[in-house]
């Protein structure tokens, strides 16, 4: 009786996933700068990386040192006006909304008082509106950061008078500063609690 051949699956470029990190290597091949970037007009995809002092992340500075830059501490995107209202954003003007994104998390950074902003670096790329979703999932994937998917909360805005029955996000209680987070009700955990969390999920 004849063997069976293996049957290899042909490669796809179009296939989403092969879409998205193709993105996210572009995004990957940029060189990391300071927090803020120079203004620039566009949206797109970013990964911020950290090599400050926080004892609960230095595994993740070690895997950064020497411009390495391995491993982001958060990744995100920004998308046109169009696309957050729940349209693609095709044809919208895109201004600068990945600038202002970065600009937002500088403030964030800037506001806790246990981080130093000189202490964050960035990567970003303007993307064409239909695939920076796409990217944002293959790049969160890939380097699962702790800040996207253990210390959640960075990426939140001021909820708003009368919205702050909700809980404290966990990336205030471990870098309390910022002002709307301290209307929130109380942290859940203490920051040892979160510091060990960070420690065995980085490691």
């Amino acid at each position: 009786m004849p063997k069976e051949l293996p049957r290899i699956e042909p490669f796809n470029p179009l296939d989403k996933r092969n879409l998205g990190e193709s993105v996210a290597e572009a995004l990957l091949q940029t060189a990391p700068v300071e927090m803020p970037p120079e203004p620039f007009i566009g949206a797109g995809v970013y990964a911020l990386y950290y090599v400050g002092q926080f004892p609960a992340y230095s595994a993740l500075v070690d895997k950064n040192r020497n411009g390495q830059f391995l491993s982001p501490i958060y990744v995100g995107k920004a998308v046109p006006a169009g696309a957050r209202k729940g349209g693609l954003g095709l044809d919208v003007e895109h201004g600068q909304a990945l600038f202002k994104r970065l600009s937002e998390h500088t403030e964030s950074i800037r506001s806790a008082t246990n981080l130093e902003i000189a202490e964050f670096f960035c990567r970003f790329l303007v993307v064409e509106e239909i695939w920076i979703p796409l990217a944002e999932s293959m790049l969160i994937e890939r380097f699962v950061p702790v800040w996207n998917r253990l210390l959640d909360g960075f990426g939140n805005h001021d909820p708003g008078s009368g919205r702050y029955s909700g809980k404290t996000p966990l990336w205030d209680c471990l870098h309390p500063g910022r002002t709307w987070a301290k209307k929130l009700q109380p942290c859940t955990l203490t920051s040892d609690e979160l510091e060990r969390r960070i420690i065995e999920f980085l490691s």
